[in-house]
């Protein structure tokens, strides 16, 4: 029944200025047309939309919210979003290695960070 529908994430925040200047600022995402209406951001990520909207219940999530597929760029990226102030989270149970801040296993690596809200970003290369 949804195996041939497109699916999208759903981020809450607490501030939605604070969210669209992290969203936009930092981690490079175009704001859709129409978007800042009514407590509500829509942000273009690759094929897909990321939805942001204000919740009292903004960073309660204490898994992934949204993880991006890279496409072989992931150190690049991951330097990128450290020059502009992004501190990485360590897991350390996680299997395999820490390289910086990358984890690695085998040929995936893999990188965690928290929007402003605490909500738990997540970017993978070779799954």
């Amino acid at each position: 029944m949804l195996r041939d529908r497109n699916s999208s994430a759903i981020v809450a925040v607490s501030d939605l200025a604070r969210a669209r200047a992290f969203y936009e600022d930092i981690l490079g995402l175009a704001i859709e047309a129409g978007s800042f209406e009514d407590g509500f951001l829509s942000f273009r990520t690759g094929q897909t939309s990321l939805g942001v909207y204000v919740s009292e219940f903004a960073g309660t999530n204490k898994a992934n919210a949204v993880t991006w597929e890279m496409k072989g760029d992931i150190v690049d990226v991951t330097h990128d979003l450290k020059s502009k102030g992004v501190v990485f989270e360590h897991y350390p149970d996680m299997p395999g290695t820490l390289n910086g801040d990358i984890h690695e296993n085998g040929e995936m690596k893999m990188v965690w960070f928290k929007d402003p809200d605490g909500n738990i970003l997540h970017l993978v290369q070779g799954m």
